[in-house]
């Protein structure tokens, strides 16, 4: 599983015209899923989210969580993540995983993060989506929960 974490002022993702989720300041993570993504994966790439200290204490020092600081996360499923690019031009996804696995385990992920008191706004999983951020600091972080341990 990878989990790209950019840190935003202001966050929205529009389908077909239609804003499905927006937020103020928090996090827009786009979630990639592998074909040996599991529960435990989930899990892990949750807790690392919530917990990860990417916002500023009273020193200008990355001490605070988004539960500590506050703020809400926009969660958008994103196959691409997983692209494979060594050879040629054109990018393969064999690596990403089916929409089949990928899905459930992208919801499993969103309500992981709710356990922990966020609010969760998401995308619509296979749609063609317009996300919009201001990205703050710019702060971009990658989790990626096969290099756990």
């Amino acid at each position: 599983m990878r989990v790209v974490i950019q840190r935003s002022k202001q966050a929205s993702v529009t389908v077909d015209g239609e804003v499905t989720g927006a937020i103020d300041k928090g996090y827009v993570l786009l979630v990639g899923l592998t074909h040996s993504d599991t529960l435990e994966d989930v899990q892990y790439a949750a807790k690392k989210v919530a917990e990860l200290r990417l916002w500023e204490d009273e020193t200008g020092k990355m001490n605070h969580s988004i539960i500590d600081h506050g703020g809400d996360i926009l969660s958008v499923s994103q196959f691409t993540l997983y692209a494979e690019t060594k050879k040629g031009r054109r990018p393969s996804f064999i690596d990403a995983a089916r929409p089949e696995q990928a899905r459930p385990l992208w919801e499993a992920f969103n309500e992981e993060l709710k356990k922990y008191g966020l609010k969760v706004e998401t995308g619509i999983f296979g749609a063609m989506m317009d996300v919009s951020l201001i990205n703050d600091g710019p702060v971009t972080v990658i989790v990626e929960s096969k290099t756990k341990e």
